[in-house]
């Protein structure tokens, strides 16, 4: 984290939030807060995935659904994330919010999402970003701009009248979680850290205190 002056550190009013004893409503309070704070992308996170040698790999995505359930993103399971994920079905979220000075951690197992849930999803975004699903080879050696542009264009002649269904390729992965990581900016580096952890998905909450 970039070093900032204890005098000039933005006051947190939110309260102790290490006494609270359950993840997902602790981080959908602080999702709030950052949908309201942070000036871009709220719902932005790393994600990280391992490779078929164990090397990892991590990337921005954007959250598209959160609740007890799982943390929910869309991509091309085509795509380097979604050939990882679907290897070793586990993978790992951080959010840093750093307006105001927080971050989250996921770890846990990934579930696939239901068809019905992908295709309502896809029929929400704007039809170039549908059309783009079709375009493009996510991750893969692109010869030039044009052959992509030229992509574009044939797909969307292809589907310039009704609406332009889902690929079959492309769908959501739901990150379950098994452990949480919230930390936040104290003074001197003496900031507050708290974990809560599971066995498997549906089991009790384990929580501590972590050192900083």
């Amino acid at each position: 984290m970039t070093d900032i002056p204890d005098n000039v550190r933005p006051a947190l009013t939110t309260g102790d939030f290490t006494s609270a004893e359950e993840p997902f409503r602790l981080f959908a309070e602080w999702m709030r807060e950052a949908s309201e704070k942070e000036p871009n992308d709220p719902n932005a996170m790393a994600l990280a995935t391992v490779d078929e040698t164990g090397l990892p790999n991590v990337r921005m995505v954007l959250l598209k659904g959160a609740d007890e359930q799982g943390f929910v993103f869309y991509t091309n399971y085509e795509s380097q994330k979604g050939r990882e994920i679907l290897a070793s079905r586990k993978a790992a979220l951080l959010f840093h919010w750093k307006s105001l000075r927080r971050q989250v951690r996921v770890r846990g197992p990934v579930e696939l999402v239901g068809e019905a849930e992908a295709d309502a999803y896809f029929a929400s975004r704007a039809r170039t970003s549908r059309i783009g699903a079709w375009a493009s080879k996510q991750s893969r050696p692109l010869e030039s701009r044009f052959a992509l542009e030229k992509a574009v264009a044939e797909f969307g002649l292809k589907y310039a009248i009704g609406e332009v269904p889902r690929p079959p390729y492309w769908s959501g992965f739901r990150i379950v979680p098994v452990a949480f990581e919230f930390w936040q900016d104290g003074p001197f580096r003496l900031h507050d850290r708290i974990t809560f952890r599971r066995a498997a998905p549906g089991e009790a909450w384990a929580k501590d205190r972590l050192y900083p």
